[in-house]
């Protein structure tokens, strides 16, 4: 049988994306079409959403809710893959400047829960026939933002007396769990037993990441490593207990890469195009990007690339204490990204000391990210905690060897140029595995190391280049899920 699968998201590349789980919403449907799959994304109706869509149609009109008015459902295409997307009309909701969550002062607007509870109930709605010519199988929600889904339809089987779909969801980060006073939950329309520790409430409040993980029928994580993590104090956000309470219904599936955009063979938004077979070509990467950067044009200088939130639990703070050593050793750091102010502040601090060795572009920029992954030589992703990680694998791809620290998708994906795997020819890049200047500094000092010895160096970075992170065996694993669940 087809199966037909809802992804419910905040955000789906390119149309609008924030971060990773833009990438993934955009890839993950396609390949899963690939394998036969019936699948459909909703989201809702933010303005770059609506105009990046074909054929946009009108499917219901729905009664107002959580204080949304003039509310509708629509159906269009995805140009670049005929991927069938579904929207949630409500301008009042969701045609506003700002971001996605925030508003123009960077504060989260006042009525996000509602915003994204109105995401949730109309997933539940798409179970009931809301499209008459389409129902789904199964409900995939990612997110807290989609949180709400699960509950929402265990709520509507309650009424219906029978099963309406079977519901999974995905969490890309823990830390983000959509947090909102319990005041609100009179407005959410769920049933009263729903707030409970056994439900959306969470130490005196809601939380809508906590009430998919407890209404879903199946939790997948974008790691297998991320999922053992979470369900340890350490790293489990105060949500370990009911994940090990659901450990046997929680997966750890890794995200994949989207080779038709990060490819360094194809990709025409880089100084030149290259292969494993053809290195040579990457060196006009890096001599381009030392140029728009204005860095010294060393083509002998060891080059790390940042291509990051500038956030504590991207490790930008651990980074910016051993920043001073590969300056020391001759290299440099060009970073590209945005975040927490004093991390903004600290890295410009470096960049004005040393401006032939170290440039900040704060902000994001699409081209200079490719720029950036193509022409380092070396990309720092020295992360906290990261559920999966998609720059790593994108530096795999073109050559640029992973700086990581072994935790979640990092560990999954990187190998460490320790002696034991550069003789096994294992070694894809260098894993740091205490979260401390010491253990970063050795990992550094391994790449200083490893680049003064060039044919190993390159031996590595076709290595590298050999590992495949596309979306074909993710796919299957997901569909494989479904099937369980169907």
């Amino acid at each position: 049988m087809t199966i037909r699968a809802l992804h419910v998201a905040s955000e789906l590349y390119p149309l609008l994306k924030t971060g990773g789980l833009a990438d993934v919403v955009g890839a993950l449907p396609p390949a899963l079409m690939e394998h036969g799959a019936d699948v459909r994304v909703l989201l809702p109706g933010f303005p770059s959403i609506v105009a990046g869509l074909a054929d946009l149609a009108p499917v219901a009109a729905l009664e107002p809710r959580f204080g949304a008015r003039d509310v509708r459902l629509e159906y269009g295409t995805l140009p670049a893959n005929d991927v069938g997307i579904y929207v949630i009309r409500a301008d009042s909701f969701y045609d506003r400047g700002g971001s996605p969550y925030l508003d123009t002062a960077q504060v989260p607007y006042g009525d996000n829960a509602q915003r994204f509870a109105l995401l949730g109930w109309v997933a539940a709605l798409m179970a009931q026939h809301l499209d008459p010519d389409w129902k789904p199988d199964v409900v995939h929600a990612h997110d807290w933002h989609a949180g709400l889904a699960p509950a929402y339809l265990k709520a509507a089987e309650r009424r219906h007396g029978k099963p309406l779909a079977h519901s999974v969801i995905t969490v890309h980060n823990l830390a983000y769990q959509g947090i909102f006073p319990a005041a609100l939950f009179g407005q959410l329309g769920l049933p009263e037993d729903f707030f409970d520790m056994h439900g959306v409430e969470f130490y005196g409040q809601l939380s809508f990441l906590k009430a998919g993980l407890h209404f879903a029928d199946r939790i997948t994580t974008v790691s297998p490593t991320y999922a053992r993590e979470i369900r340890t104090v350490a790293q489990g956000a105060g949500l370990d207990g009911l994940l090990r309470g659901r450990a046997h219904e929680l997966t750890g599936i890794l995200n994949g890469v989207d080779y038709a955009v990060w490819s360094p063979a194809e990709d025409d938004t880089i100084a030149a195009t290259y292969t494993a077979a053809k290195l040579s070509k990457k060196g006009v990467c890096k001599t381009a990007l030392q140029a728009r950067l204005s860095l010294a044009q060393k083509s002998d200088a060891l080059l790390f690339g940042l291509v990051s939130r500038l956030t504590e639990q991207k490790g930008l703070d651990l980074l910016l204490e051993v920043l001073p050593e590969i300056v020391k050793r001759g290299g440099q750091l060009a970073v590209l990204g945005s975040g927490e102010p004093a991390l903004e502040a600290g890295l410009l601090r470096v960049a004005q000391a040393h401006p032939d060795a170290v440039a900040v572009q704060l902000g994001f920029d699409e081209t200079l990210a490719h720029a950036i992954i193509a022409g380092s030589d070396v990309v720092a992703v020295p992360s906290r905690f990261e559920p999966c990680g998609l720059t790593q694998m994108y530096a795999l791809a073109y050559g640029s060897l992973p700086l990581v620290h072994g935790v979640g998708g990092l560990a999954d994906t990187v190998a460490d140029a320790s002696l034991e795997n550069l003789a096994d020819d294992l070694a894809t890049g260098f894993v740091f595995h205490h979260f401390e200047p010491v253990s970063i500094t050795a990992a550094i000092r391994r790449a200083f190391a490893l680049y003064e010895r060039r044919k190993d160096w390159k031996a590595v970075q076709r290595r590298a280049m050999a590992q495949d992170f596309g979306w074909g065996a993710s796919a299957q694993h997901y569909l494989a899920l479904y099937r369980e669940l169907v």
